[in-house]
């Protein structure tokens, strides 16, 4: 079962070990995934704690100033292309996980008693939509070893930063996703 020292998605080794060991490092970096180049989003939990001087804590940045914590997130450079609507996404996301798992982003798929509940799970996060949420099932699935029943049956059935096991998966994937794109628009 997949337990990594590293998650090799960003070409930066702390970053990539920050990944795979801090839960709410990896949780938003999936956040960030999103209009922005995979590997720099998912460099924006280092560069967060970076700034914030002092490991991620769900409860520190849930209660941060948002002011402040967008200037954090302008950089420069950016953690983000959209460093406002992230910062106060990150936020939310934060907020949530205070709110409803004890501020522990691991708690939310650890307590998950199936592939069903742990796609509900994360489709009602902010900022994860029934994409996002089913790459993160095989995030966790095929990069972490979180495997409860049935997760195989909801996880992404399409190339993801999930099948990203080494750097230049990267390059591959990047590939994948502009022919899909392309077959997409016909």
């Amino acid at each position: 079962m997949p337990n990594p020292d590293s998650l090799p998605w960003t070409g930066d080794p702390e970053a990539d070990r920050l990944l795979a060991h801090d839960p709410l490092a990896l949780l938003t970096g999936m956040l960030l995934d999103q209009q922005f180049p995979m590997e720099r989003a998912f460099y924006g939990p280092y560069l967060l704690q970076q700034r914030l001087g002092e490991p991620l804590d769900a409860a520190t940045i849930a209660n941060y100033d948002p002011a402040r914590l967008e200037e954090i997130f302008k950089g420069p450079p950016a953690i983000h292309r959209f460093p406002g609507a992230m910062a106060k996404r990150t936020q939310e996301l934060c907020r949530f996980l205070v709110e409803n798992h004890g501020a522990d982003a691991a708690r939310l798929w650890g307590e998950a008693t199936s592939g069903e509940d742990l796609l509900a799970r994360l489709l009602a996060l902010p900022g994860f939509g029934k994409a996002k949420a089913r790459i993160f099932v095989g995030v966790l699935g095929k990069r972490i070893g979180v495997q409860p029943p049935g997760w195989e049956a909801v996880a992404a059935d399409w190339p993801s930063i999930a099948d990203v096991a080494n750097w230049e998966d990267v390059v591959t994937l990047r590939q994948q996703k502009r022919e899909m794109k392309a077959a997409k628009r016909g």
